[in-house]
């Protein structure tokens, strides 16, 4: 089997982590990397990686340099979470004929925010003859494509409620940043306000493709934010939470079909939830013919489920056909432990 050929953008924790998955995969292979840190440009990417050998693979900061459909297969990018922001490199890389996969987390569903950019997408790709895919552990799997999953047996779904409880500690600043976590209360409400604190980015995404691919005609999204308040004392290497301050943000998204609840997707994320004895788990309840239940905890494990479904989901988007692709119009993720499993065919 030769291996499918990847370039990584983007070496942060996220990248970075998947780029030491992809070493681990037989059918993978890793060829150039791009980032833009200068402390990484122009060093070998084992020793960004920190493996202690080199790869023979240099960071650059000029993706032009490397962007070549005779030599990479795929581009794996990992640099932000919002379309509009991904949009310029997502289009030099269609241009140059390579397949892509983005963890952005609007690129999950980018026709439920911002359909001209991904009629846009989907017109280049199919011009160029390349298949893009946006996923992650959320969106893109937990609350949204298990769930459409779930529903393959119901003669009928009236409703959907699920909900992801997680712990934020292993997260980086920039999470507790948005998430509001380590302010005030009256900080959390203005950042909500202006914009500075999101919660949760995807559930217009989630919602929009479990409408889509169960045909629920949600026609109105609303969202609301609201600060986790500690009782006790929390800290992580980013952040210290005293009593009376925010430990994290509980989001919720509900989708109307007119003025009824179809889909309600609730996220409360906070730093060690287990000192105010909350457990984390993933939690999906279809009320329809038949009625399911279904529950795991802990919760799956966010960064780590990030990292694994991009990287199973890479020869999927490589036997697809051209275009801009959701994880319901592809084959689902399974992880890539032999030769079967990278064969399968969009």
């Amino acid at each position: 089997m030769k291996p499918i050929r990847v370039l990584q953008w983007g070496l942060g924790a996220m990248g970075s982590g998947m780029a030491r998955l992809i070493l681990e995969k037989s059918g993978l292979e890793i060829v150039a990397a791009v980032d833009a840190r200068p402390e990484y440009v122009g060093q070998d990417l084992g020793d960004v990686l920190k493996l202690g050998k080199s790869l023979g693979v240099t960071v650059t900061d000029k993706p032009e340099t490397v962007l070549d459909k005779e030599a990479v297969d795929i581009v794996v990018i990992a640099t932000t979470s919002w379309v509009k922001e991904q949009m310029a490199d997502l289009t030099q890389i269609i241009k140059a004929g390579v397949d892509c996969i983005s963890i952005a987390e609007e690129m999950a569903d980018p026709w439920a925010q911002s359909p001209d950019l991904a009629d846009e997408l989907h017109a280049l790709a199919l011009e160029h003859g390349v298949a893009l895919l946006g996923t992650g552990v959320n969106p893109g799997f937990v609350l949204d494509l298990l769930i459409v999953v779930l529903t393959g047996g119901n003669h009928t779904v009236e409703r959907i409620e699920a909900s992801r409880v997680n712990d934020l500690s292993p997260y980086g600043p920039t999470v507790m940043r948005t998430q509001g976590v380590g302010t005030t209360p009256e900080a959390f409400r203005a950042g909500v306000a202006d914009g500075s604190i999101v919660g949760h980015v995807g559930f217009p995404e989630s919602i929009h493709m479990i409408s889509d691919a169960l045909g629920l005609d949600v026609d109105r999204i609303e969202q609301s934010r609201e600060p986790i308040i500690s009782n006790v004392r929390r800290e992580t290497p980013h952040v210290v939470v005293e009593p009376g301050m925010v430990a994290g943000c509980a989001h919720i998204g509900i989708g109307y079909r007119g003025d009824v609840e179809v889909i309600k997707l609730v996220h409360p994320q906070q730093i060690h939830p287990h000192l105010e004895a909350q457990e984390t788990g993933d939690y999906i309840h279809i009320y329809g013919k038949p009625e399911i239940h279904m529950a795991i905890q802990p919760e799956i494990a966010g960064g780590i489920a990030t990292m694994g479904i991009t990287v199973n989901m890479i020869s999927r988007v490589v036997a697809a056909t051209p275009g801009l692709k959701r994880m319901i119009d592809l084959p689902v993720p399974a992880a890539l432990m032999g030769a079967s499993a990278y064969s399968r065919k969009a």
